[in-house]
């Protein structure tokens, strides 16, 4: 339940600020201080009612049932749908697309049908949630080639004519990352530096324009209490929910 009073919490206490100031007066009407406050949860109301457009970017190699990554998948849109924002789900491992091998089929090369729907959703979107298991210290082979193939120079990044300094695309978007792994998250975040989950973040999305991004790492994800998987599906609801 952290993520939703967090979310709660942000609201009530920039109310409370607005309830701090003093009345302004515009055109001789005066703003109390409780209509300042109103009028800002009046826009959070608002808000809330028209939901966040959010795409969740499976990126488990297998598409098959029982993957951990999928059910923290679904949970995140249960929670993002009954707070009452929209979702599309891209799952990797069933998309057709072929791994990037030159400079120039990276510039030049037929874009794939799925890529196309993929980059038409990551367009629609304005927060992305990426879920994948940690492999060999970072993002699965499958799931580096969906985003060198989505990821493409006139979609994500422009460098101009002459290669000049770089155009981010897609700002406005926001990303969720969450990682699964056998040892403890820690380990992986402080021991290992998170290089794997770092240069998604900068060298991926960042450079593109997508920000904030936020991370999640669920370690120990071998463990046989089922409560523990359980816990943190609970987690990943609660962020579907404040769409973060």
């Amino acid at each position: 339940m952290i993520a939703a009073k967090h979310c709660i919490g942000l609201r009530v206490s920039q109310a409370r600020s607005l309830e701090a100031e003093p009345p302004v007066r515009i055109r001789k009407i005066a703003y109390t201080r409780v209509d300042a406050a109103e009028a800002f949860l009046n826009v959070g109301r608002q808000h809330a009612l028209m939901g966040k457009r959010i795409v969740i970017v499976l990126g488990h190699p297998d598409p098959g049932e029982g993957r951990f990554c999928h059910a923290l998948g679904s949970a995140y849109e249960a929670g993002a749908i009954e707070d009452g924002h929209q979702v599309r789900t891209i799952d990797v491992g069933r998309l057709e697309f072929p791994l990037i091998r030159t400079r120039r089929e990276f510039e030049e090369g037929v874009v794939p049908d799925d890529i196309l729907a993929a980059q038409d959703d990551i367009r629609w979107a304005h927060h992305l949630v990426i879920c994948y298991p940690l492999w060999l210290g970072t993002l699965p082979a499958l799931l580096k080639g969906f985003f060198e193939q989505t990821f493409r120079y006139g979609y994500a990044l422009d460098t101009g004519k002459r290669g000049g300094t770089v155009r981010k695309l897609l700002k406005g978007r926001s990303a969720r990352i969450i990682v699964t792994m056998g040892m403890p998250a820690a380990i992986y975040r402080y021991y290992f530096r998170a290089h794997g989950l770092k240069s998604l973040e900068s060298g991926i999305l960042a450079i593109s324009g997508i920000s904030p991004v936020r991370s999640t790492l669920i370690g120990s994800v071998e463990k046989p209490d089922p409560r523990y998987r359980a816990k943190w599906l609970e987690t990943v609801r609660e962020l579907g929910r404040c769409a973060q």
